[in-house]
């Protein structure tokens, strides 16, 4: 009989809460061995140490200390760290890469309600719902006397999705869902026929700007991204377009939008700001054109077990020495293909 390897959940409390009921957690102790503590979010701790010393595989998830080369020392049988969340950027080091840890990262299905809460953000944005509930003056009044927002319409219009990564290509899959749609990626990365495969069209940034009723940003957080949507670029898009940010908020430079929204050029939805969360005397606030949520799109109560069963099928592949399903490299973790 085989010997199952030695585990150790690393995360917060509240975490480990949400992430193990008791199937979940019956499923794990199937798949490895459990000591005593399961699960801890101190690696600083005397028992957490002595079962760090001997763990061949983490799962972490939020709340779990960066894994830097004094606690990695203290791990010498590490040989892989599967992530119950989406990225891994805050995690993992160069220590990690130089020592052939596998990594394995939950952020595709993570993607999964981002790419869902982006469908709806669009549908809004194409009915201009959110603005329109926040403008007093027309939230009682008949669609006729609505003006100043556009074509309040979800039919023939142009979405453009910068960014063609996990969860932008999972948007453009949703997308089908809106009659005559014309949907446009801007991602210097992307193949062009995978694109179209997709049932898009690739184009440079600067030509799908002009072109687009909604902009919905789906790119990595990088030195290279930051204000990618600047003034410039924002001074592109038509008049009563909507901006629509589920990423990372450096993308967008926030003065540059609140300028443009507070003249009623534009419209945004924002589940992401910089920084977040805004200060209280930002100008994004208290904008009519302007929904935030505080950052919600990501997985939240049921939907983090869909995490955990990912985690818990990747350990599967794991411990049955099988290819890993969603496996991050030190390579496209500096791209932000697969964070």
């Amino acid at each position: 009989m085989q010997t199952k390897p030695p585990a150790l959940v690393v995360m917060s409390r509240q975490s480990f809460d949400a992430h193990f009921d008791p199937a979940r957690l019956a499923r794990l102790a199937d798949l490895v061995s459990l000591g005593d503590p399961i699960w801890t979010d101190d690696l600083d701790h005397p028992a957490a140490k002595a079962r760090l010393a001997e763990a061949e595989v983490l799962l972490t998830s939020w709340g779990a200390p960066r894994l830097t080369p004094e606690l990695l020392a203290g791990a010498p049988a590490l040989r892989a760290v599967l992530h119950c969340a989406g990225s891994v950027r805050g995690l993992v080091g160069d220590e990690v890469w130089r020592r052939g840890i596998r990594v394995a990262s939950g952020a595709d299905a993570n993607a999964i309600p981002v790419a869902e809460y982006t469908l709806a953000a669009i549908i809004f944005a194409g009915k201009k719902a959110p603005f329109l509930a926040a403008d007093e003056e027309r939230a009682y009044q008949g669609w006729g006397m609505v003006t100043g927002y556009g074509d309040l319409s979800n039919f023939g219009r142009t979405v453009g999705i910068v960014g063609f990564s996990r969860i932008g290509r999972k948007v453009v899959d949703l997308l089908k869902v809106l009659g005559d749609t014309t949907c446009l990626v801007a991602d210097p990365y992307a193949d062009p026929e995978e694109v179209k495969r997709a049932g898009a069209t690739l184009v440079p940034l600067e030509e799908l700007l002009p072109r687009v009723d909604v902009l919905s940003l789906h790119a990595p957080e990088l030195r290279e991204t930051r204000h990618l949507i600047g003034a410039d670029q924002l001074r592109l898009l038509p008049d009563h377009a909507t901006v629509i940010n589920t990423a990372r908020g450096s993308l967008v430079d926030s003065e540059a939008l609140a300028a443009e929204c507070a003249s009623g050029r534009l419209f945004a939805i924002l589940d992401v700001t910089d920084p977040e969360p805004l200060p209280v005397d930002s100008p994004l606030r208290h904008q009519a054109g302007v929904m935030i949520t505080p950052h919600i799109a990501g997985s939240l109560g049921t939907e983090i077990g869909r995490l955990t069963d990912h985690a818990l099928d990747e350990l599967a592949r794991w411990t049955a020495r099988q290819p890993l399903q969603d496996e991050i490299t030190a390579e496209s973790l500096a791209l932000g293909l697969r964070a």
